[in-house]
């Protein structure tokens, strides 16, 4: 679970931008869950098999900051943990590292400053949004705009102390002594990160600040079809979102591509439990498509 000292919880903040929630940040997929929805296979976990592996892989599709209530892990999907050998993050999740690599990689550099990309009217406005939500503007001086979306989530859910799958299946994990690993490194998604126009990230924050209402509705509308484990759906919402069409290539599908090949060495050599941002695995060119076309069998685990 996630300790509320704002100095304690920063980097498992920041280490969670890159996935489905930044994607689903925006007030813009309030709009796209209304439409009907694509049909599919509801699951969150999926079965890979087949093209000459001796046991299956699993991939599980995570929302990474979910109140307890919410949270769902059935007998499957403890079933298919019990199951792997090792563990897969988007991240090595279980690094001593990797708190301190993805700080300084979401610090600003050449002596910006977060103020720097905001008028002072837009900036006035920010503190007294950040003044009455208890969000420590302050100390965020040197991140990247980035790092405040992590605390306008935490004004999205509805409980005191949420979890995150990532944190509780690292624990699990080393309950069973299991190895775990990630597809990329902090570097790789910090890439990601400075690939995105930081001013129109500065601009969203301030968007998502100013309409925290909508926001909130955002995600609970995101989790309710996370929730029904309704994959198409959830997919849909993402790709529907006009905040972020234009990155669709860095954020989701071009990592989704380098991910399968490392994806299938790991699988060759013993079961593994991949689980990433569940907006990577469906479409048409998710994890689960890209398994397929290499000729492996990835079927839903319910």
């Amino acid at each position: 679970m996630f300790n509320f000292n704002p100095k304690k919880i920063m980097y498992k903040q920041l280490i969670l931008l890159c996935g489905l929630l930044f994607l689903g940040a925006l007030p813009g997929m309030a709009q796209a869950v209304k439409k009907k929805p694509v049909t599919g296979n509801k699951s969150l976990l999926w079965k890979v098999s087949g093209k000459g592996l001796k046991q299956p892989s699993y991939l599980f599709g995570t929302l990474h900051i979910i109140c307890p209530s919410d949270y769902l892990w059935t007998a499957a999907m403890q079933k298919a943990l019990d199951a792997s050998k090792k563990v897969v993050f988007e991240m090595d999740m279980d690094d001593p590292s990797l708190q301190s690599r993805m700080t300084a990689g979401m610090m600003l550099k050449d002596g910006k400053t977060l103020k720097d990309f905001y008028t002072e009217e837009e900036y006035k406005q920010l503190t007294g949004i950040a003044t009455q939500n208890n969000i420590p503007l302050q100390m965020m001086q040197g991140f990247s705009p980035f790092a405040l979306v992590s605390f306008l989530y935490l004004k999205a859910i509805t409980c005191t102390i949420p979890e995150s799958y990532e944190g509780n299946i690292t624990k699990l994990a080393a309950k069973q002594h299991k190895e775990v690993l990630g597809l990329e490194t902090v570097e790789d998604q910090v890439k990601v990160i400075e690939a995105i126009n930081v001013d129109s990230i500065a601009k969203a924050v301030l968007r998502i600040a100013g309409d925290l209402d909508s926001f909130r509705l955002t995600y609970a509308q995101m989790l309710a079809v996370y929730k029904q484990q309704d994959m198409p759906a959830l997919y849909q919402q993402i790709i529907e979102s006009p905040d972020y069409k234009d990155d669709l290539n860095t954020l989701l599908f071009d990592r989704n591509k380098k991910w399968v090949p490392a994806i299938i060495d790991m699988a060759k050599a013993q079961p593994v439990f991949v689980a990433v941002g569940a907006g990577h695995l469906w479409g048409d060119k998710g994890v689960i498509a890209l398994l397929r076309q290499e000729g492996y069998t990835v079927e839903p685990v319910r």
